[in-house]
């Protein structure tokens, strides 16, 4: 008999007694179900639409057996999504299967009915036990929303390449009034051209094409803003004090969430979470060499997501600095020091998305600066960075923990007496 973990007995089952176990091949139109008894003999299995009115008849199919430890599925994250949700809200075990292997196809062959078994089977052998996405929270409003971002970007970026590859055949009158300016100027004077001549003019049809275009980019450059700060106010309700980890910006945070998941608690250790995100360790010894490598595995976008944070620090955060350079010395390469601080990022990542934190706050440094009398411009010479950092910081619109630390101290050591009593 099968031996089950505790977290695999039904709601309602005493650990006793027969269980099943299904598993579904999911596609678009159509799910087929396959049920399992505790000792893999094959009981029955069917398909169903994918509708709300197929879930109920899933849902009914799978309890006709008995009592079901858990149901295995294939694409929680496509076309299993709906499917996934609906049994978890029934009080069902969803656990999440890939698909076979190649080599495994080539052998036994493909169908619906062989698959969902196959689900089933994972399942009842704890090949597969990853829990889902819940994908019923704010997260998924944010992955929704960046599907939308991402494809806003693209097409604005297509635009400005169209506009300059119109522009290198273009008269030199027409290409001359654009000569010199930035992106944004450039786009803001087209869009205010007056196209004239006649419409069989090849200058009429660039002036008017540079304008529509122009158009077109400063639309898309709108929605982009708007869904930023859709994006802002999402990644800082689930994670408020995310975004407060040198580094991690909207874009990376709304990034890391997703690869969390609405449920990030699924992850039941870091290491777990570094494994996610490709950063664990990879044994790559050979002979008297003893190393590790980078992780090709996991979520490859959470895992472009750490690689930008290193990046900024090993840029601009001195203490990464002084690692990269102590670890150099040692004899480790970029990749391999690059490789350690995935890691520890991916350590610090973990931490905010399980235990969540208030961001810092730093509505406290405008008004000790006044009560010092220096103006921003003063203060960022004093500290030695650039008054608009300085103003981004006191009006909460950039989150450095360090250089608030190392401002706030500043403005301490020259308040008044009596404020500082006070």
């Amino acid at each position: 008999m099968a031996r089950t973990r505790d977290s695999a007995t039904p709601v309602g089952v005493d650990g006793g007694g027969e269980f099943v176990v299904a598993g579904v091949d999911t596609h678009a139109d159509t799910h087929h179900v396959a049920v399992i008894d505790q000792r893999g003999r094959h009981l029955d299995d069917a398909e169903f639409p994918a509708t709300a009115a197929g879930y109920t008849q899933i849902r009914g199919f799978l309890t006709g057996f008995g009592a079901v430890t858990a149901v295995g599925v294939e694409g929680t994250g496509s076309y299993g999504a709906e499917l996934a949700r609906r049994l978890s809200k029934a009080g069902l075990r969803v656990v999440e299967v890939t698909c076979s292997n190649r080599a495994e196809r080539r052998l036994r062959g493909k169908s619906d009915p062989l698959d969902a078994y196959a689900a089933a089977r994972a399942v009842l052998s704890e090949q597969a036990s990853a829990v889902p996405k819940s994908r019923d929270g704010a997260v998924e409003a944010i992955r929704v929303l960046r599907v939308a971002r991402g494809s806003a970007i693209k097409a604005r970026t297509a635009g400005i390449n169209q506009i300059k590859a119109v522009l290198v055949t273009a008269e030199d009158e027409v290409r001359a009034r654009y000569r010199g300016l930035s992106v944004t100027r450039m786009l803001a004077v087209m869009g205010r051209a007056r196209p004239a001549g006649s419409l069989d003019g090849p200058q009429y049809a660039t002036v008017l094409t540079l304008k529509i275009l122009a158009g077109r980019c400063r639309a898309l450059t709108a929605e982009v803003a708007q869904l930023d700060g859709h994006l802002d106010r999402l990644t800082d309700q689930c994670a408020p004090g995310l975004k407060a980890v040198h580094g991690v910006g909207t874009e990376t945070a709304g990034q890391l969430l997703i690869t969390a998941g609405d449920n990030p608690h699924r992850i039941g250790t870091e290491a777990q979470f570094a494994a996610l995100v490709g950063v664990a360790p990879i044994p790559a010894s050979s002979g008297k060499t003893r190393r590790h490598r980078l992780s090709r595995g996991g979520d490859r976008a959470g895992n472009a997501a750490i690689h930008r944070i290193v990046l900024v620090r090993m840029g601009k955060d001195q203490r990464t600095r002084d690692y990269v350079t102590r670890r150099t010395a040692q004899g480790l390469s970029t990749k391999e020091i690059m490789r350690c601080l995935k890691r520890f990022v991916a350590r610090e990542i973990f931490h905010h998305l399980t235990h969540p934190t208030p961001p810092p706050r730093f509505d406290d440094l405008r008004p000790a600066r006044l009560a010092t009398g220096y103006t921003l411009t003063a203060a960022a010479r004093e500290l030695g960075t650039g008054p608009a950092q300085l103003s981004r910081l006191e009006r909460g619109l950039s989150r450095n923990p360090d250089l608030a630390t190392r401002y706030r101290q500043w403005l301490h050591d020259r308040l008044p007496v009596t404020s500082v009593a006070a």
